[in-house]
């Protein structure tokens, strides 16, 4: 492995991790729930409008019949002709009601989402300028606000629009719009500046610079998509449309041309059979259900809380090829731990081990915290109150000092100890007369040289100090990592790890969480520059940021996931706003993704084997009577040619509904080849797709003839 380029940087800060790594939260979805299905039925029907319906080629043919069907029956009445019309009619509800119960779903989270922004007032100031308290302020709606305006948010009250904190710190509660009740922090400068509309402030106060335009806010953007009114179709599905729809009129004009066929052999078709038999070979399995499975994909990320701007970002997702992700809180926990005691010459690590943990237990950092859990762990060390203590004076962590400590007193007798950076330690041994010996020297650059970080720890009991040994502190790599980079790999996807750090920590890290490849010392231009390498050569490029420096490479990467934590530049730059700031969703993500592409690649190959069983009912039924050889293909068996006509029609009209939930819950997804991923198409959606109608159309075939009129 190795390194992809390096270059002199100053570190990010670390950051917080948002996840860890483990099972990702699910939601299940796909099953029809009856009070849903109810609800969804006027949306169905008010989509019968024409000029919704020419969306959809195949379906407004499908449309169109059913008008045709209906003036016949009307003209020329018969139980035959009423049922087809019906069923036609049902045909085209059933599949806007695929679209609509997928539209459906998101309804609740659009309520909640537009009580969260109502009613708000917002607390504007006239003339804030930046340190300068006591600037006069006035009480507007939060509709009246425009980009540019400064408004005061103090504890318990709403933030009024989308903006960056540009003074102060406070406690939000993002509950809203991410559905987590843990509060989060959120100041001014750094990459968790950004705040969003209708979330509230639990704690201090904040001034907030709004950059939003009333009505196209973060929270309206979220309203539209999930409702899916903001929907556009993706580049795939505008071509599978495309195709659909050229099969239609090659399916059209065959039909036309049977009827002079079929006059010259003495046996002319109704109107009526002529409509069955073209609704019967267009793709109109595939045709109801395609926008609803663009829908659901987008609605499974909602679910995940990830907010995706357009489906193109969703189907490319389903197709990266190269991953970037950042090592801190992504692959990383992104605050370092205490990972072992290492002894000087002549030191028990029990005694190395209780004095670490003592001098931490001042230390409230979660490097220090960590120390005390390592000690507990490994030695058994319960941590000690002052009570147990004797008489101790705390010396808690400081950045100026870089050390923390405790002094106990005991009959007279002072222990001091301390431990922190080497360097600190160092300086308070030699003032105190001791020296620092070549072995810990030697300690603190081993773990430098691997990327650790070096604390020491000093005991003080007589006149002069001594060192006990060294704490190595690690940023330690998030428990299954390794196994989901493997899954991925598995996928034919490559991951890079992204890091400021050097290039020697950053090849530990990298060999230890199994990423394929690493970027050191990376700048913003380093970023945009692999993604542009990437990009030529024909590979799509997923990516994950939070700060202003990330929005070139999230901008130009085909599938560029801000955090919510991060700045308004990040997610106006990126594709997909993550609600829950977790860096390793973008796993989560490319897994959708590609369940997408497979759920419609699946239900295609089921559509166009399902047509093949309802050439087999209507052809024989059209033409064995003048054809009595025709007879043959009646595979079936089935009963008259009223009975397969109208059992091929009603057959498919329901199978639309039986596979409206598959087409929301999506096809499960497994990590495997193209080839082998083919197979199983063809195997179960293929070869399902060819033997269900037999059974169906011949089950609903025996029901038919026990009716009037359809013998």
């Amino acid at each position: 492995m190795s390194s992809l380029s390096t270059r002199e940087r100053t570190p990010r800060p670390t950051r917080s991790p948002a996840g860890d790594g483990g099972e990702p939260h699910r939601v299940s979805g796909g099953l029809l729930e009856p009070r849903l299905l109810i609800a969804s039925l006027p949306g169905a029907v008010r989509k019968l409008d024409p000029r919704v319906m020419a969306r959809n080629p195949v379906m407004f043919v499908v449309e169109v019949g059913a008008v045709v069907t209906a003036f016949s029956a009307l003209r020329n009445p018969g139980v035959f002709a009423w049922v087809i019309t019906v069923w036609l009619w049902l045909t085209v509800v059933f599949a806007n009601l695929a679209e609509a119960v997928a539209e459906g779903r998101g309804k609740a989270q659009a309520d909640t989402l537009r009580r969260s922004r109502t009613g708000t007032v917002a607390r504007r100031l006239t003339d804030w300028q930046p340190g300068r308290s006591g600037a006069p302020e006035e009480e507007v709606s939060a509709a009246a606000l425009r980009p540019g305006d400064h408004v005061l948010v103090e504890a318990g009250g709403t933030i009024p629009g989308d903006g960056d904190v540009v003074e102060g710190v406070a406690s939000v509660d993002e509950s809203a719009i991410t559905g987590e009740s843990a509060p989060v922090i959120r100041e001014s400068g750094g990459d968790r500046s950004a705040v969003t509309g209708g979330t509230r402030v639990l704690s201090d106060r904040i001034v907030v610079k709004i950059t939003s335009e009333p009505g196209r806010t973060f929270i309206d953007r979220m309203i539209a998509l999930v409702e899916g009114a903001a929907r556009q179709k993706t580049p795939n599905e505008t071509a599978l449309n495309i195709l659909l729809a050229s099969l239609t009129i090659v399916f059209l004009l065959a039909v036309v041309t049977l009827q002079p066929m079929a006059s010259y052999a003495g046996a002319p078709q109704t109107l009526i059979v002529l409509t069955a038999l073209v609704v019967a070979l267009i793709p109109t399995t595939i045709g109801a259900l395609l926008s609803a499975i663009g829908i659901a994909g987008m609605d499974r990320l909602v679910q995940r809380n990830v907010l995706a701007m357009s489906g193109r970002a969703v189907e490319a997702a389903g197709d990266v090829g190269t991953l970037l992700l950042d090592k801190t809180g992504t692959i990383t926990l992104g605050n370092r731990q205490a990972a072992a005691f290492l002894t000087a010459g002549g030191v028990d690590a029990a005694e190395l081990a209780d004095a670490a943990q003592l001098s931490s237990l001042a230390d409230e950092t979660p490097e220090g915290r960590s120390v005390v859990v390592l000690a507990k762990e490994e030695y058994g060390l319960r941590a000690r109150t002052s009570g147990e203590l004797g008489h101790a004076d705390w010396v808690p962590f400081t950045a100026r000092t870089r050390m923390s400590g405790v002094d106990l007193t005991e009959d007279g007798t002072t222990r001091r100890i301390r431990k922190g950076a080497a360097g600190a330690v160092a300086d308070w041994v030699t003032e105190h007369g001791g020296t620092v010996g070549a072995e810990v020297t030697a300690l603190v650059e081993q773990i430098s040289a691997s990327g650790g970080t070096p604390l020491v720890v000093a005991s003080q009991e007589g006149a002069v100090p001594r060192v006990l040994g060294v704490i190595h502190l690690k940023d330690m790599v998030k428990h299954g990592i390794r196994e989901r980079f493997a899954e991925l790999r598995r996928m034919g996807i490559r991951t890079v790890m992204i890091t400021g750090d050097n290039p020697l920590t950053a090849r530990a890290i990298a060999e230890e969480a199994g990423v394929d490849d690493f970027l050191a010392e990376a700048t913003p231009e380093d970023k945009l520059a692999l993604i542009r390498r990437e990009q030529a050569g024909g590979t799509l490029v997923a990516m994950t940021g939070d700060g202003t420096n990330d929005a070139p490479a999230l901008a130009q990467a085909d599938v560029g996931v801000a955090m919510n934590t991060g700045t308004t530049a990040a997610k106006e730059a990126g594709n997909m706003v993550d609600l829950d700031s977790d860096p390793t969703k973008l796993i989560e993500i490319v897994e959708i993704g590609k369940q997408l592409l497979i759920t419609r690649g699946a239900l295609t190959t089921f559509s166009i084997a399902n047509d093949v069983a309802k050439y087999f009912a209507i052809i024989p039924a059209m033409f064995a009577a003048a054809y009595p050889g025709l007879d043959r293909l009646n595979l079936m068996r089935l009963h008259s040619p009223q009975s397969a006509i109208t059992s091929a029609i009603v057959f498919n009209a329901l199978i639309i509904v039986v596979l409206i939930p598959l087409a929301l819950r999506g096809v499960r997804y497994r990590p495997s080849s193209a080839s082998a991923l083919l197979r199983r198409n063809l195997w179960v959606y293929g070869l399902g797709g060819l033997l269900l109608p037999f059974a169906g159309i011949k089950l609903i075939d025996l029901l038919v003839q026990f009716v009037p009129g359809l013998r």
